[in-house]
Formats: C-alpha cells, structure tokens, sequence
C-alpha cells in the first residue's frame, strides 16, 4: 500500500490531500478506511460524521473490489481523499469497466426489493452529502460536510 499525504497551504482554505494506492485486496479495505477516519477526526474532530465517511468509504471501497477489480490484488485501487474547509472529498477508482449507477435498482422500490445488489449504492447516498460517477462508473466522488 502506498499513501501520500500533502497540505496546501496555498489555497484560500487550507487544503489536505491524501492518495492511498492498494492491492484489490478486501482485507486491505480496513487499513485504507483507518487513514481516512484518523485525518478527518485530526482536521474536524470527533463529531459522529467521520463514522458516516468509514460506513461509505468501506462499501465504495469493497464495491471497487469485489466488482471492478474482481478481487484480483494484481489490479489496484486507488483512494483520494482532498479536504478544504469543512468540505471532505473522497474518490474511489478501480480499474474495472465501470457500470451504469442508474441500472441499480432503489432497494426501497418494489423492482429492488429482491435484487441481490444496490443496497450498499443507496447506504452510500444517505451517509454523505453528494454521490457523483464518473469514467462510466469505474470512480465514485464522495462529498461530506463537517
């Protein structure tokens, strides 16, 4: 595992920046999730949110795993976290495909009800403030306010 942690000091709010790199490997995920909860709890204190950050990064993070990196520690994944403000922003890349976010159905509607997947997608959404997808749904933008 790799982990790069950078201030700025330069920006008009100080901005932190932590990149992690890791083997698809799910027993790694715990390892990453801990870095992450111990900068916001140095940077915001302990205020109940960083637990909500660990519960959506740990599912974003297995997610990458199991299904875009096949559980196959040959690939990475990559985690950053950029944090300005009260503002903490994580991104989840692996390097699978992707998929289409929108094909997930809602666990709470009747046509999700049953399916064996999408529950993790909808915790992720109510645990932070702003869920974005990008390169066709192989990175996960994660936007919490402390």
């Amino acid at each position: 595992m790799s982990t790069h942690l950078t201030p700025d000091a330069g920006q008009s709010q100080p901005q932190t920046r932590l990149d992690i790199s890791f083997p698809a490997d799910v027993n790694r995920v715990g390892e990453v999730v801990d870095k992450v909860v111990a900068l916001a709890t140095q940077l915001h204190g302990e205020t109940g949110k960083e637990q909500e950050v660990a519960l959506a990064l740990t599912e974003a993070l297995a997610n990458a795993v199991k299904h875009g990196s096949k559980n196959n520690p040959a690939l990475s994944v990559q985690c950053q976290v950029i944090t300005e403000g009260s503002m903490m922003t994580v991104v989840v890349r692996d390097s699978g495909p992707g998929f289409d976010p929108a094909s997930i159905a809602n666990p709470l509607e009747m046509a999700g009800l049953t399916a064996d997947h999408g529950r993790g997608l909808h915790m992720i959404r109510q645990l932070v403030d702003e869920v974005r997808f990008e390169r066709h749904g192989a990175e996960i933008r994660m936007v919490k306010r402390f």
